[in-house]
């Protein structure tokens, strides 16, 4: 879901083009002036825009009903805003790094909205970045993400509908899933459109998924008891074993002994 906004003139319009122009380094005699004007920035009804859509698209498929659910939709919301206000609202990242940038990328126009797309600027992708091999991962890390909480919560409200520990599905390959999704998803829109917050901000927010994690196990274990300190022992918290051996465990713990 990008945009670019179209201007009739080599004005850069906005605040952020403003700021952005004047942090470049020098183009030499009537290099600026010639560069692109193809500039998709300073669209902060986009941001809100894109933000929300992916934001309720999350809450629907978590529909967190818990303290611990909230934090963590909480924090991938946070990561959200985050990653839009730089693509569509100011370029952040763009502006610290444009003397590096300009120095490292030879001929890149850091004025067009396309050079966001830092991964594919730097390994030198010459064509449409929406068609580079990296972009294209991104486009199936996020869809699996979000497919990921769908079907995690699926599983989750039907066992908390009947009082039980949810272990199949994806509870049977990690006990996580839906931080696992989270993750995912991020993790493509980095692929996607890095900047320096974000980055920062992902081995973050892991960290808090892995403390929310242990908060959340303790509750299951004092609601479940053996049951769930079981489950735990089988199942990996994070990062599935693929295989037959897992699948199973879930489906024993699922039937009872």
């Amino acid at each position: 879901m990008e945009a670019t906004a179209d201007t009739a003139t080599p004005a850069i319009r906005g605040t952020a083009g403003r700021k952005l122009r004047e942090g470049l380094p020098a183009q030499g005699p009537g290099k600026l002036a010639g560069m692109s004007t193809d500039y998709g920035y300073d669209l902060w009804w986009l941001v809100i825009l894109n933000s929300a859509v992916f934001i309720i698209f999350a809450f629907s498929f978590v529909r967190p009903r818990t303290k611990l659910d909230w934090r963590a939709l909480g924090g991938f919301s946070a990561f959200i805003v985050a990653l839009f206000t730089e693509m569509y609202g100011f370029p952040l990242t763009i502006y610290l790094l444009s003397g590096w940038l300009g120095n490292s990328v030879p001929g890149l126009d850091l004025l067009n909205h396309n050079s966001g797309h830092l991964w594919q600027d730097l390994t030198g992708w010459q064509g449409d970045p929406h068609l580079s091999p990296l972009h294209l991962l991104s486009n199936v890390l996020i869809a699996a993400g979000f497919i990921l909480l769908y079907l995690s919560w699926q599983v989750l409200f039907a066992a908390q509908r009947d009082h039980r520990l949810a272990t199949t599905g994806p509870y049977a390959r990690v006990r996580h899933p839906q931080y696992v999704g989270f993750l995912i998803i991020m993790a493509g829109f980095l692929l996607q459109w890095p900047t320096l917050l974000t980055l920062v901000m992902f081995p973050v927010l892991v960290i808090v998924y892995l403390r929310l994690a242990r908060q959340e196990e303790r509750v299951m274990v004092a609601e479940f008891g053996e049951t769930y300190a079981a489950y735990r022992r089988q199942v990996p918290g994070f990062v599935p074993r693929f295989g037959r051996q897992s699948t199973d465990a879930g489906h024993k713990l699922q039937k009872g002994p």
